[in-house]
């Protein structure tokens, strides 16, 4: 049994289609080639509003891991410095890009340049659940478990969001 199938360019559908395949192997064989003769050179944009470059125009300081005491963890409060810092169990976190939430006026802010461990174990930002700076760290003994593992959770959230940049230890330790 022989096929009658034949190529019919008299249909729209047949031609259309071998015009296509004729104007895709054209642009494969013979690409076309920018005009660089005519065009002026360009120079490297600098800034967003004449194009875009990678290259960012400050970089950010270096960030050293660093011991801390409630002292000198005080002053990075969003106010006294710009960077922000706090400690959730004996660590410290740069929430400086948390500006907003962890900022003077933000939903956080009381945390800023503190330990925050108690307030986020027990969900609560009133001050009194953070320790005086002048007192010894706050050792925790009185959470439960579920506190406990709320205060983790923070820890994990806060180490994939932000930079750990220290440890807390007790004022006397340095």
């Amino acid at each position: 049994m022989a096929s009658n199938s034949q190529f019919n360019l008299g249909s729209p559908i047949n031609t259309a289609l071998f015009l296509f395949i004729l104007y895709s192997v054209q642009k494969i064989i013979f690409p076309s080639v920018p005009d660089t003769e005519n065009k002026k050179k360009q120079p490297t944009p600098t800034e967003f509003k004449s194009g875009y470059t990678w290259s960012p125009k400050t970089h950010p300081p270096t960030v050293l891991f660093k011991t801390y005491t409630p002292k000198m963890l005080q002053p990075f409060n969003g106010t006294d410095n710009p960077r922000i810092l706090l400690a959730i169990s004996g660590t410290v976190f740069d929430v400086s890009s948390g500006r907003n939430f962890y900022g003077p006026n933000g939903m956080y802010g009381n945390f800023a340049g503190r330990d925050a461990s108690r307030g986020m174990a027990k969900q609560s930002f009133d001050t009194e659940m953070l320790t005086p700076v002048d007192q010894p760290l706050d050792k925790l003994t009185d959470l439960t478990p579920d506190e406990i593992d709320n205060m983790k959770g923070w820890i994990d959230h806060f180490s994939n969001k932000y930079l750990v940049c220290g440890k807390l230890v007790e004022n006397d330790a340095i």
